[in-house]
């Protein structure tokens, strides 16, 4: 009975690419009492994984809260199974805005202590005391009104790229630290002003309100579904959009757009820029916004430190990684002295810049391609990169693509190529391949050949 993913991400990107179906991106949240939390997980991937459904999920006592994908053949299949359980009959679903075939690769339902952490003793107070739900419309009225004061419920690098016209957008790392950080900058309002919270799908708010109802705040009011949800109810009735910039999402996409608004800059040149990245250096990690231009002259690092790590030999950068603890020490979110235009806490509502439109889903994944091998090794001084064919046949003036999660996807054309140690032509199935490239590789790249 298998009860975890076996796939790796590359594995199930080239299944995706090969299947050709629509996937749709969702997401969804319930507050229930579970009595069985691994057993209800268990269920949910059992009867998901045959479905092809991939995300991440978490379940608890308290409930669940779930970011995945479908494919739109089988949605209301998946439909039905969820509602199978009382708690989630008729629950609302929140469809992104932009739909990516690759927004997760594999499936993981994990059980947590809490579905959201909050840090709160959820018996200290009344959690079904919540604020009062608002639609779009009634979103965009209240803020209107000179007496209210709009929260994002979010962390700084979330409403950095994308936020409410005029929000409180705290200098945070996490939920956990907004709550007291908000209550303290608030506090003497909590009488006469309308407190109007919201965040990405409006799980975030369903506590948080409870809280500041119980913490005194007389009005308050929350984004019913977030700003999903808002975005949606905005475009279906031709409402304005108060939300200006980029929607951050806790998937492959690291955002999806809701305006043409560019509101942040690339962190290296200050280029206007709201596309996020990962440094590409193991040990570090870091998520901070990169143009194109200096992803391609910083190889997707952070910095020229971690640029001089990447290619260092794989036993090297581990030896240098050995005795470091992780967690926020290495995978702070956004925060180092090396990016010069990060910018955080009080945030401008003024547009630096107008997005170019986007490219379909297809347009994306037109090239239709073949993984022929994988990487073995890559030598820094002569940079030079050695694969393992496993299928096909590869010949000079071939189009490859070279792809893994740190790599990103690489597309480059074969001028000339040692094969078991000799220069040739084409190389076969079983056949060790070496040539010059301008980039690291890893031994998790995959080796694709365009054959379109």
């Amino acid at each position: 009975m298998q009860l975890y993913n076996t796939l790796s991400a590359e594995e199930r990107a080239q299944l995706i690419d090969e299947a050709g179906k629509q996937r749709l991106t969702l997401s969804f949240y319930a507050y229930a009492n579970i009595e069985d939390p691994k057993k209800f997980r268990d269920d949910l991937f059992l009867a998901w994984n045959p479905l092809e459904v991939l995300g991440r999920i978490y379940v608890a006592h308290e409930g669940i809260n779930a970011q995945l994908s479908v494919p739109a053949d089988f949605f209301y299949a998946f439909k039905d199974t969820i509602e199978a359980y009382d708690f989630m009959k008729g629950i609302r679903l929140n469809v992104a805005v932009e739909h990516d075939d690759h927004s997760f690769l594999k499936l993981t339902v994990k059980v947590r202590h809490k579905i959201v952490a909050d840090g709160l003793d959820d018996n200290t107070f009344d959690v079904t005391n919540k604020g009062i739900h608002l639609k779009a419309k009634e979103f965009n009225d209240l803020l209107e009104d000179p007496n209210t004061i709009v929260v994002d419920f979010r962390n700084h690098y979330e409403s950095e790229i994308g936020h409410f016209k005029g929000a409180v957008t705290p200098d945070v790392d996490t939920f956990r630290e907004s709550l007291p950080v908000i209550e303290e900058q608030l506090s003497q309002y909590k009488e006469e002003k309308n407190l109007l919270m919201y965040c990405t799908g409006g799980i975030r708010c369903e506590k948080a309100s409870a809280f500041f109802r119980h913490k005194g705040f007389k009005n308050v009011y929350q984004l019913e579904g977030g700003i999903i949800e808002y975005t949606r109810q905005v475009k279906a009735e031709g409402l304005e959009s108060k939300f200006i910039g980029k929607n951050f999402v806790f998937d492959h996409r690291l955002g999806e757009r809701i305006t043409d608004d560019i509101v942040s800059q690339c962190h290296q040149c200050g280029k206007p820029c709201d596309n996020h990245t990962n440094c590409a250096n193991e040990g570090c990690h870091l998520l901070f916004i990169q143009c194109d231009e200096c992803k391609n002259a910083m190889e997707n690092c952070c910095s020229s430190e971690c640029q001089e790590i990447i290619h260092m030999t794989l036993a090297e950068q581990v030896k240098l990684r050995r005795g470091v603890k992780n967690g926020n020490k290495i995978f702070k979110k956004g925060k180092s002295e090396a990016l010069k235009f990060k910018n955080s806490g009080l945030l401008s509502d003024q547009p630096l810049a107008v997005a170019e439109k986007p490219k379909t889903i297809r347009q994306r994944i037109a090239v239709k391609k073949v993984l022929i091998g994988k990487g073995e090794h890559y030598y820094p001084k002569a940079q030079v990169g050695q694969f393992l064919l496993e299928n096909d046949v590869l010949k000079v003036g071939d189009k490859i693509i070279i792809s893994g999660p740190t790599t990103g996807e690489q597309k480059i054309t074969v001028t000339e190529m040692m094969v078991n140690g000799t220069v040739s032509d084409t190389a076969a199935k079983g056949d060790k391949v070496t040539f010059n490239l301008p980039f690291r590789i890893r031994l998790s790249d995959k080796l694709f050949k365009i054959i379109n």
